[in-house]
């Protein structure tokens, strides 16, 4: 039997992820991503691509895929560490967003180590790294029983 802190850890991961997820669907979200994604040399590409709107639908989708690989874990160990592999590349890049976004830190507090509502918004992804690499060890460690 799967120890309840365990339950506990996995699905919250799920719940953020597959609620902001949902969210990627707004106008208010898209518009809220638009910034950081725009100001990323990993992904800024992607407005050349694709209005503000639509990736963020198209991100929605992946983040949605995720959550819901993540949950499986339990009958499909092999498929939940491909979620989990996904999350943690997905935190890698948001956690990018810290370096190349402008006013992540609070100029009119000093600056670093004042983190702006934009920095402390994108520092929790560094929690949400960890229990992704969790997880994904924990579907791998099922995946050979």
């Amino acid at each position: 039997m799967t120890p309840v802190p365990d339950v506990a850890a996995r699905y919250a991961l799920v719940l953020v992820i597959g609620w902001i997820g949902a969210l990627k669907f707004t106008g208010y979200e898209a518009a809220g991503i638009q910034p950081l994604v725009a100001n990323s040399p990993l992904l800024s590409w992607v407005y050349h691509a694709f209005s503000v709107t639509t990736f963020s639908a198209i991100l929605g989708v992946v983040e949605l895929t995720l959550a819901a690989l993540i949950a499986i874990k339990p009958w499909q160990p092999r498929l939940s560490l491909l979620g989990s592999l996904g999350a943690v590349g997905m935190f890698l890049i948001t956690l990018s967003f810290l370096f190349t976004t402008p006013g992540v830190t609070a100029a009119e507090a000093g600056g670093f180590p004042v983190l702006s509502s934009t920095g402390q918004f994108l520092i929790k992804d560094v929690a949400l790294l960890a229990l992704s690499v969790w997880t994904l060890r924990d579907a791998l460690a099922a995946r050979v029983r």
